[in-house]
């Protein structure tokens, strides 16, 4: 006996992943449990699931470039639309800023373990203020970053702790050219490369500022002396400044890290 049934579909429920974000601190490497805004373009949808990561569930023009890949889908070219979020923190303890989320990822389970794969989630570090919280024997560089010449403070600047020829820790300033870099993980006492030292406390170091004339925020002195905040903040993608940082305008002084020291510097760049 053969049975016949009608199947009508009554409601659809789909849910679609096209990459995730996990947003980590930048000095540690640890995963972020705060909850953060995320501003996306109009369309966008990114929702936050149980594991903290921000989910890219929806995106308009990513779906209209597929469709134009139809008859063959495996040939969309991976990354081949940029998706521009920003990421900030409610509460002040981290900066805000640019992340570029290239679209779509690489569906192939087989690469699972590339950085462009859609079963990875993308790293996110975020930078902490110039008021971030610090942990205990952390080298923390407190750095003021100006134009040369007209001394205004300079907001959205990258900068780099380099030593022995590996980078150490990141950073960003703020609308007062104001950051704060942390160094973790720097040994109160290591063996010295210098004759006649068989053991030091602190280690050299560069610290070095990158600026893109193109997005870098100017603030005269004498406003952030009366703390008026401009209506725009400095807003800025470190990953793209890391990467063109071999073209743009730089400033670096050299600098000794001890565990649990305190360090200022004054950094001033010449801009075009």
């Amino acid at each position: 006996m053969t049975l016949w049934f009608n199947a009508r579909e009554v409601e659809r429920a789909e849910r679609r992943v096209l990459g995730a974000l996990r947003c980590v601190d930048a000095t540690t490497g640890a995963p972020l449990d705060r909850p953060l805004r995320v501003q996306a373009p109009e369309g966008a949808r990114i929702e936050r699931n149980r594991s903290g990561l921000l989910v890219i569930h929806e995106w308009p023009p990513l779906a209209l470039h597929m469709a134009a890949f139809t008859a063959a889908p495996d040939d969309v070219p991976v990354g081949s639309l940029t998706l521009m979020l920003t990421v900030s923190d409610p509460l002040g303890h981290y900066l805000p800023r640019l992340v570029r989320v290239n679209l779509p990822r690489d569906p192939d389970p087989a690469r699972a373990g590339q950085a462009d794969s859609l079963f990875r989630p993308m790293n996110v570090p975020m930078y902490p203020s110039a008021t971030g919280r610090v942990g205990a024997n952390w080298a923390c560089i407190s750095v003021s970053v100006f134009e040369q010449g007209s001394g205004d403070a300079l907001g959205g600047v990258l900068l780099r702790v380099v030593a022995a020829g590996a980078v150490r820790a990141m950073g960003l300033s703020d609308w007062r050219g104001e950051a704060l870099v942390p160094v973790a993980g720097v040994p109160v006492t290591t063996w010295s490369t210098q004759p006649g030292d068989v053991i030091v406390t602190q280690i050299p170091a560069e610290l070095q500022a990158v600026a893109d004339p193109a997005s870098v925020l100017r603030t005269p002195q004498a406003e952030v002396q009366f703390g008026r905040m401009p209506p725009v903040l400095p807003l800025v993608d470190p990953a793209a400044l890391e990467t063109a940082r071999a073209g743009l305008p730089q400033a670096s002084a050299v600098v000794s890290l001890a565990a649990g020291r305190p360090l200022h510097v004054a950094l001033g760049i010449v801009l075009p």
